[in-house]
């Protein structure tokens, strides 16, 4: 005879990702010192260094070098990464404080933050940045990796937005154009006009105001999402 269905019991919450194994620890690591060594010799000598250049600079075999590298261009895009990964780092972070500020003022404080040196090591990674794009002006393919890597933040960043905002995908994907591009904009301008007095002398500022001017018309970033949904 039929019986009555049973209660579904709750699915169990999803399990944190799982950490880094030892093995891809050390590729990373790997990789990065490749890339320091990599933006340092591009930010010094432009185009005309050779992969076997950066391989010797970061004290690897060129076939290691191209075990994780397609080409020389490309070994600078975990330098790269790096500081994409620290902004949404300290987004998030920013974002789980309960002080009631806006997702608006939450994504330019983040952002000032990522471009303001805490140290000695991430103010010589901006220079080499710096540098990096000086030598993009006459090599298309440097270029190609730095808005390879902008495309990857932009898309990085849609799903944090959307857990901040009660916007539509629509105007989410918008906050995360602007804010990127305020990012790309920012570096790119301080990169061509040098360090300085004013404003064209510190990323951060110039970061801080292009973001409120391309964000100005995105209403939902005034507002952010509870835990029910709601603003």
């Amino acid at each position: 005879m039929p019986t009555a269905p049973r209660p579904t019991a709750p699915a169990p919450p999803p399990l944190p990702p799982a950490a880094p194994s030892l093995t891809e620890r050390r590729k990373a690591e790997t990789q990065l010192e490749i890339a320091r060594a990599a933006a340092a010799l591009f930010a010094e000598r432009g185009s005309a260094v050779t992969a076997d250049d950066i391989a010797r600079s970061a004290g690897v075999a060129l076939r290691t070098f191209y075990r994780y590298f397609r080409t020389k261009e490309d070994a600078v895009a975990p330098l790269l990464a790096v500081g994409v990964r620290q902004w949404l780092a300290d987004l998030r972070r920013m974002a789980a404080e309960a002080d009631g500020r806006s997702v608006r003022d939450v994504l330019e404080r983040a952002a000032r933050q990522a471009l303001t040196p805490s140290d000695e090591r991430a103010a010589e990674a901006l220079r080499w940045t710096r540098g990096l794009l000086r030598a993009m002006r006459d090599d298309p393919a440097l270029r190609s990796v730095w808005h390879r890597v902008h495309h990857d933040s932009e898309e990085a960043l849609i799903p944090v937005l959307a857990g901040l905002t009660d916007g539509g995908p629509a105007e989410v994907r918008l906050a995360a154009a602007a804010a990127n591009t305020a990012m790309r904009v920012a570096v790119e301008t301080w990169a061509a006009e040098g360090e300085g007095e004013g404003e064209a002398g510190d990323p951060a500022e110039l970061v801080g105001r292009g973001m409120r001017a391309l964000t100005a018309g995105l209403s939902g970033l005034d507002r952010r999402r509870t835990a029910e949904g709601h603003a």
